[in-house]
């Protein structure tokens, strides 16, 4: 597809004026295809934000959209658990859960579907077994169901808040209390809209309680317990209090050379299934956070 850009668009980003033509596809969808190369704007390849003068040629050429239903990987996985109705996870940090902006494989599931088969259909066929999620650079033990009846019985644990989550987090400075409680509510950020923010009126309810572990000159070891689970909770309450996870720049962090942040989801303790047994599942802390701590 071939268009001359008008002169209303001027000052418009790149993918405004493609949705804008084009609004059967979305936002997310053009970006990709921008990033791609599919798109050229007086024959060049440009950024989904640059910003249109009026007048450019724009060649645009769309492509198929991912399937359907995932597909499985030959991913390699480390078991934490497993029993007939669960089976729990040490996921490593830069693998992402699900697809999903723009990453359609070497995802967790893509892994799941490869060495089980067929898991719970209740998520959906994109996200067959996950019943919650972590960060895609935020390690350690995930809850994956295998059967519908497992994933509704986990499903009603967690929205019940009767699933015990821990992480362990390095924060930037020096904590000062031995424990806390943060309670704010958490919503999309209305500037930078990848970013969630505790510094709204409005949002969903949220809290989480912190320990002191360990202090360092200029860094703080917590233990984050959290009762409930929104997007980037942890993240994002830590931040609002002065104490940005480190390594996390999209919370104020100072760049790192680690490739990750420090935010490991430690333990999990759920009621099974089957038939209500309690079970805690720890995830050791990767060698990766061991060595970063040595450093410290």
């Amino acid at each position: 597809m071939r268009f001359q850009a008008e002169i209303g668009d001027a000052g418009k980003r790149l993918d405004q004026v493609l949705q804008g033509r084009f609004p059967e596809f979305s936002r997310s969808r053009i970006q990709e295809w921008i990033k791609a190369g599919r798109v050229l704007v007086d024959s060049r390849a440009e950024k989904p934000s640059h910003a249109i003068r009026g007048g450019e040629t724009i060649e645009f050429e769309a492509a198929a959209p991912p399937p359907l239903h995932a597909s499985p990987e030959a991913i390699p996985l480390q078991i934490l658990y497993e029993d007939d109705d669960v089976v729990a996870i040490d996921k490593p940090a830069g693998m992402v859960v699900h697809a999903g902006a723009g990453v359609h494989s070497g995802t967790l599931v893509n892994a799941l579907l490869h060495r089980f088969g067929e898991l719970s259909g209740a998520g959906g066929p994109m996200r067959p077994g996950i019943v919650h999620r972590l960060d895609r650079f935020t390690s350690g033990v995930l809850l994956v169901a295998k059967n519908d009846r497992a994933h509704h019985n986990l499903a009603a644990q967690f929205s019940g808040r009767r699933v015990e989550k821990r992480y362990l987090a390095l924060v930037h400075g020096v904590v000062k209390p031995d424990s806390g409680r943060i309670e704010r509510p958490i919503a999309r950020d209305p500037v930078r809209r990848t970013r969630m923010t505790a510094r709204l009126a409005e949002g969903r309810a949220a809290w989480s309680e912190f320990r002191v572990l360990r202090r360092f000159r200029e860094f703080t070891l917590l233990e984050v317990r959290i009762g409930t689970g929104r997007t980037h909770q942890i993240r994002v309450h830590l931040s609002s209090i002065g104490h940005p996870v480190a390594g996390d720049t999209l919370y104020g962090a100072a760049r790192t050379a680690e490739p990750r942040f420090f935010l490991h989801s430690h333990r999990i303790r759920f009621a099974r299934p089957s038939d209500g047994t309690p079970i805690e599942i720890v995830s050791p802390l990767p060698k990766e956070l061991e060595d970063w701590l040595a450093r410290l």
